[in-house]
């Protein structure tokens, strides 16, 4: 099986589209399906529809990649090629109504750690109003077919930031914290609910810079891809990766400012 990257670009969004169609049936009423880290970390009956789906598209066009998915986990391939889906990014959005919530498909190899793998593909689809974003290593980053290009760092300082919070109350509190500190510095702070559609965001312009800590691979692999095939610098903290402990996106100088900003204050560590 080759790794023809423009042939993975419109593979990923393929996939991604047709798991968009699904998810926008959602019905009137949602219900919870079941909950993992936490009672705010849920998950619907239709994030394991649309991970089906993915999953068994992605078999009959790639027998021989790997998948692995949020909600069924890691099934090994044997092409060096492993499909990284989030059937539905933004899960509490969904389920409350909120239209900020995406369908997140990549294909990546070298593992599945994200702050050693190389990230080839990926395509994120918001599934309310349609805003498919989509990327391919060295290819460029595209919203809808335009190319996203590098835009002026200006900095931290006046930036328009993203972030999202995790799910144990010990970890919100240490969070509720840092933003704390950061409000006063920056122009305003939004909390999308997205992470994949945050990244995107980066990418096209309307975020300045991003972070956010406990990011899984399928929250970040497609969007990474987006925000740095777009000019972005995709980091973690202290020298890392990005990953679990911190991502942090944007233009160099307002991406390593905060990287710095959020060192210096624990923010990749729980407090306690």
């Amino acid at each position: 099986m080759h790794t023809d990257v423009p042939a993975l670009v419109l593979l990923a969004e393929q996939l991604a589209r047709e798991a968009g169609d699904l998810v926008r049936t959602r019905p009137e009423t949602v219900a919870v399906a079941a909950t993992k880290s936490s009672a705010a970390d849920v998950v619907t009956a239709m994030d394991m529809a649309a991970e089906d789906l993915l999953r068994r598209r992605i078999a009959q066009a790639r027998p021989l990649d790997g998948i692995l998915g949020e909600e069924h986990g890691h099934e090994p391939g044997t092409s060096g090629v492993t499909w990284v889906l989030d059937p539905i990014d933004g899960t509490v959005n969904y389920l409350y109504g909120i239209p900020a919530y995406a369908v997140s498909v990549a294909a990546v190899t070298g593992g599945l750690d994200p702050a050693s793998w190389t990230v080839l593909a990926g395509c994120v689809h918001a599934v309310v109003d349609g805003r498919t974003w989509t990327a391919g290593q060295g290819h460029g980053a595209f919203l809808d077919g335009r190319r996203l290009e590098r835009r002026e760092d200006r900095g931290l300082d006046g930036a328009l930031l993203g972030t999202g919070f995790g799910y144990t109350a010990d970890r919100r509190r240490h969070q509720a914290e840092i933003v704390a500190a950061l409000l006063p510095r920056v122009r305003d702070i939004r909390r999308m609910g997205s992470a994949a559609m945050d990244l995107c965001t980066v990418g096209s312009g309307g975020l300045d810079v991003y972070y956010e800590r406990g990011l899984n691979p399928w929250d970040m692999a497609a969007g990474m891809l987006v925000a740095s095939e777009a000019g972005a610098e995709v980091i973690g903290l202290r020298g890392e990766g990005p990953g679990l402990s911190m991502t942090v996106a944007g233009p160099r100088t307002a991406t390593r400012e905060l990287a710095e900003f959020l060192a210096a204050r624990d923010a990749d560590r729980d407090a306690g």
